[in-house]
């Protein structure tokens, strides 16, 4: 059984950083790719970044590109997402998945990653 637990959300000054993580417990919890989602109210959940197994795949939403950053520890199985320069828009709750590649490509469709494999999030608040 997979279980994830996501960390290091609060509350950040605009302009400000935050480093999430993501401990993936279980068996197998070494071969999963991770991603990290996120849901503001009122919207859709979207796909922030994701990162392979290996950590050798990663993937990026257009709108955290050069801002955020998918890490991996492989010994400690833990994922990480710093985030840079944060701005208002970037309040959300934050979740991590696990799941897998997709034509070798981590994707950051909420669709691919069963709904077993989902962490209960954290919040992330940016004041202006």
């Amino acid at each position: 059984q997979l279980h994830l637990v996501e960390s290091g959300g609060g509350l950040v000054q605009s302009g400000g950083s935050l480093r999430l993580s993501c401990a993936a417990s279980g068996i197998t919890a070494h071969l999963y790719t991770i991603a990290w989602f996120r849901q503001a109210p009122g919207k859709e959940r979207e796909g922030v970044a994701c990162i392979s197994d290996d950590g050798g795949i990663t993937n990026y939403a257009d709108s955290v590109k050069g801002r955020f950053t998918i890490s991996k520890d492989n010994e400690k199985i833990t994922v990480y997402l710093q985030m840079n320069s944060l701005t208002p828009e970037d309040t959300a709750v934050y979740y991590c998945a696990a799941g897998g590649l997709v034509q070798n490509q981590c994707v950051l469709d909420p669709s691919y990653y069963g709904m077993d494999y989902w962490g209960t999030g954290t919040q992330v608040t940016v004041a202006f």
